[in-house]
């Protein structure tokens, strides 16, 4: 017989394949979305392929039944249902299966003798980049480069944290809360619609003082809105002191809206057509509000992170949604020893045996030390960088940083900021606008190059939830990419430790500036979880065929293919048995 001629399906075989199960219309009432789908090339010497040869010119209908007869074979010896689909050459074929990943159908299938090569069929897009117009061009007078500081690395954007690629695999999950302790959020912002889940409001629950309620500006104490009222402080309430002698006319401003900027960094809503995009923007933002007019006190910021993550707080109701990060774009002089630093360190401890990744800024002390709680045990610590990769001006530094990520840049003295960090806010100057669709575009600062790293953190939990506080700051500082000793402002130095004296632009080193520069999509990959092993290979079922080795020459084929078929038949009835508990290993891909 010629090899090169096709041959038509046995009916023997074809009705075993039906009262097996294999039939294709039982497959076409499985989900599309539970499909694996795999591309495997047979070996050529495989039994398979000898018995039943296909041509490059063979017909479409020829080709399928015989892509389908080695699909039937090799589900039988792996204790599989297969579908064949395209046939991209003479032994290589799509196959389809029901109640595994396409992982684990790969790995499986790459254990059987007569299979050379099992890769996942993979779906390709598009780069993930946002539909968002401010994603690629700001709105309004603000620069045309847009949410520059979330793009691919390039010359010009040194410090981009390369959230495209890291969007190709995860754009982060539901289940990972990240809170913003902050001044509050405006939830009614269109771009943060459904992002925000209830929070809390901890302003004023440590006193009811005059003093706290002048602060909270909300006209009362604690409560289950954490909606920012704005925090605009004039000239008058410092001169009468009603916001306390801490409270200088260097505070004198018009309202921040802070927290909605910080959340909004985190997981605006994307690919809505609508302003920006958020780093994890499949993530959930949990408002806790802890600052209001000139700051917040202590006691309510750490009772705040308690309640974030979940420990309880006497006086205060069980949070129904406990975060997994918490994002503090906040700080204040001193060290994390003793005093009421003991208390955020025991609040990170406890947060930390919840496994809950505290992220905090290192604060905007004109490159002296890190900020309290930033240089606090336990915390990721971020610094600020301009877009050519030195350090931001305004930015701390120290051997507390973990890492550094983009905090915005002016560059120029006159006109629009040529990269500031955009973000989510509201335009009224002292109290709120409601449901305003405003993007602030000038944002400078570590307390936004922070939310980048939450956000990144939200997208490391997302692949891989197990990871505790160490391993995500493992991995970040890890997957982090280097320095840049060149290429910034003429004539600027390296970043020295800090001390008395300010230092403005520097370039960084791991001693100053934390592990390198962000990397999202670096960091994602790091987090992704190693492939499980391969399920042990199926007991043989086939009984060996020695007819081949006895023919001479290239004959043998009848043979072979007689035997083969045989041995197909003999298996029908162990599948029946192993197609009853077929999931049964493969429960996690």
């Amino acid at each position: 017989m010629n090899r090169s001629t096709p041959r038509s399906p046995c009916p023997t075989l074809l009705a075993l394949s039906l009262a097996l199960g294999f039939a294709g219309a039982h497959a076409q009432t499985e989900a599309l979305a539970e499909q694996a789908r795999v591309i495997v090339r047979f070996k050529s010497t495989a039994q398979s392929v000898l018995a039943q040869p296909m041509s490059a010119k063979v017909r479409v209908a020829e080709a399928r039944e015989i892509a389908q007869n080695r699909a039937y074979a090799l589900g039988l010896r792996t204790g599989r249902a297969l579908q064949a689909r395209l046939s991209l050459d003479e032994r290589t074929h799509v196959l389809l299966a029901h109640g595994l990943s396409s992982e684990a159908l790969a790995r499986r299938l790459a254990q059987d003798g007569e299979v050379e090569l099992a890769v996942v069929d993979q779906r390709r897009q598009i780069m993930a980049v946002p539909n968002d117009p401010y994603y690629a061009v700001g709105p309004g007078n603000s620069p045309a480069v847009g949410q520059w500081y979330l793009k691919t690395p390039t010359s010009e954007l040194v410090s981009a944290i390369n959230a495209p690629a890291a969007w190709d695999r995860q754009t982060g999950s539901s289940s990972i809360v990240v809170a913003v302790l902050d001044t509050g959020i405006r939830a009614d912002h269109p771009d943060l619609a459904g992002q925000v889940l209830p929070g809390y409001d901890l302003v004023g629950y440590s006193s009811s003082s005059a003093l706290s309620l002048a602060i909270s500006n909300d006209g009362d104490g604690a409560d289950a809105d954490p909606s920012d009222p704005g925090d605009w402080v004039t000239q008058a309430e410092v001169d009468a002191g009603t916001l306390g002698s801490s409270c200088t006319s260097a505070e004198v401003k018009p309202s921040s809206w802070h927290g909605t900027r910080v959340a909004g960094l985190i997981a605006a809503a994307s690919n809505n057509g609508l302003g920006m995009a958020g780093v994890a923007w499949g993530s959930r933002i949990l408002p806790v509000r802890v600052l209001g007019k000139c700051g917040g006190f202590d006691s309510d910021i750490v009772s705040g992170m308690k309640w974030a993550g979940g420990l309880t707080v006497p006086g205060l109701p069980s949070n129904p949604n406990p975060a997994r990060v918490l994002n503090l774009s906040l700080g204040g002089a001193g060290d994390c020893v003793g005093g009421s630093a003991s208390l955020y360190r025991d609040a990170i401890t406890a947060l930390a045996a919840r496994n809950v990744v505290v992220v905090a800024a290192a604060g905007n002390s004109d490159g002296q030390a890190v900020s309290l709680p930033g240089n606090c045990p336990g915390v990721i610590t971020v610094g600020g960088l301009r877009h050519l990769g030195s350090k931001q001006g305004k930015s701390s530094l120290g051997p507390e940083v973990t890492i550094s990520a983009p905090a915005g840049n002016c560059v120029n003295l006159t006109g629009p900021c040529l990269y500031p960090i955009l973000s989510t806010s509201n335009s009224g100057t002292r109290a709120p606008i409601a449901g305003d669709n405003y993007y602030e575009p000038r944002g400078v600062g570590t307390s936004f190059s922070t939310p980048l790293v939450s956000g990144t953190v939200a997208l490391m939990l997302a692949q891989q939830p197990s990871l505790t506080p160490s391993q995500v700051s493992s991995l970040l500082r890890s997957s982090a990419r280097a320095f840049v000793s060149s290429g910034a402002t003429a004539g600027i130095p390296q970043c020295q430790a800090p001390g008395s004296l300010t230092q403005d632009e520097c370039y960084c080193t791991t001693s100053t500036c934390g592990a390198g520069m962000l990397d999202a999509a670096a960091a994602v990959a790091a987090a992704t979880p190693a492939p499980a092993p391969a399920p042990a290979p199926a007991p043989a079922t086939t009984t060996t065929d020695t007819s081949t080795s006895s023919s001479g020459g290239g004959g043998g084929g009848g043979a072979s293919s007689l035997a083969w078929l045989f041995a197909l038949v003999a298996a029908g009835a162990a599948l029946g048995r192993r197609r009853q508990d077929e999931g049964a290993d493969d429960a996690a891909p």
